[in-house]
């Protein structure tokens, strides 16, 4: 098998290694509770990745995932006294229809996605800000408990966050590969202009592969909002740049086409366990996102489809 058949494996061997490496450092690692553990504590960020990948998918990136994150968090502490339930309904929605716009200054104005959603990102602080008064937020306790509680909850030994992982892989996967959205998509991501000419719409699907990022990181930000019983306008930060990698490790090149959410979720797992490695191994917190700086220009640089760029700007 040559080294170009072996590049689609990376991802997978890469994360059996790192696995190894850190169990062999510390077998308790390796335990099957400790392994959910991991597991449930990363799902905010897979959600998050998780939508990113319908954008990079396409050649575009999102920026805004970060900042709707937090906005949402805002959102859900203020809104859940007088919405009960339906906030989270409120919260997808306003995901939702802000990345419509993050897909609709991109398509519509010919505004590169990444300054279009570092934009909206931009607005989307600034609601929080607004929204919050420019403080920490606490959602009331008992409230929170009876309305979401079931998300932070157990089955056994399993985190209930992974079962909302899992459904929204599984709707993922479904989108991707089963429907017609996911095939334009797919398209797009191969060859924008060769979709055009065979008559895909590709503003409609562009625009709607920006809205579902939008509306997945809403979720990840409802999902932050109810593990922390609160929002603020900063409380996800840090979390972008680990979201990137995780879709890129997995084999979802900016330049689009390729890849997919199953790769998401092997990258986001291979996230998590370079973050619990970093930890082991004492590399202290200022420095995290500096190796996560490394890992993302190493995982561009192996992934990126040079035949698709002949000028690098």
């Amino acid at each position: 098998m040559s080294i170009h058949q072996l590049k689609s494996h990376f991802p997978w061997i890469t994360l059996l290694v790192l696995v190894a490496i850190v169990g062999i450092n510390d077998p308790n690692f390796l335990k099957p509770v400790n392994l959910l553990s991991l597991a449930g504590d990363i799902v905010p960020l897979f959600i998050m990745a998780l939508g990113l990948t319908f954008a990079i998918y396409i050649g575009g990136i999102d920026l805004s995932a970060q900042s709707m994150a937090n906005m949402i968090t805002v959102v859900a502490s203020v809104y859940l006294a007088s919405f009960g339930p339906w906030v989270a309904l409120l919260c997808v929605a306003a995901g939702f229809a802000l990345g419509m716009v993050s897909g609709y200054v991109t398509t519509k104005l010919l505004v590169p996605s990444f300054i279009s959603t570092l934009a909206v990102g931009g607005v989307c602080f600034s609601m929080a800000k607004w929204l919050s008064g420019n403080r920490a937020l606490n959602m009331e306790a008992a409230q929170r408990d009876s309305t979401f509680g079931w998300m932070i909850g157990h089955t056994g030994i399993i985190p209930n966050e992974l079962f909302i992982a899992a459904a929204l892989l599984a709707l993922c996967i479904f989108i991707e590969r089963r429907t017609t959205l996911g095939r334009a998509l797919k398209a797009v991501g191969a060859g924008e202009l060769a979709a055009a000419a065979s008559g895909v719409n590709v503003a409609r699907y562009k625009i709607l592969a920006f809205a579902i990022s939008g509306a997945l990181a809403a979720v990840a930000g409802l999902l932050f909002a109810v593990k922390l019983s609160g929002g603020a306008p900063t409380i996800a930060n840090g979390f972008l740049l680990p979201a990137i990698v995780a879709v890129l490790v997995g084999g979802t090149p900016l330049t689009g086409g390729v890849g997919g959410v199953i790769n998401t979720a092997i990258g986001t797992l291979l996230v998590a366990v370079i973050r619990a490695s970093m930890l082991y191994f004492g590399i202290e917190a200022t420095q995290q996102q500096m190796v996560f700086g490394l890992v993302l220009i190493v995982a561009i640089a192996l992934t990126i489809d040079r035949s698709k760029l002949r000028i690098v700007k």
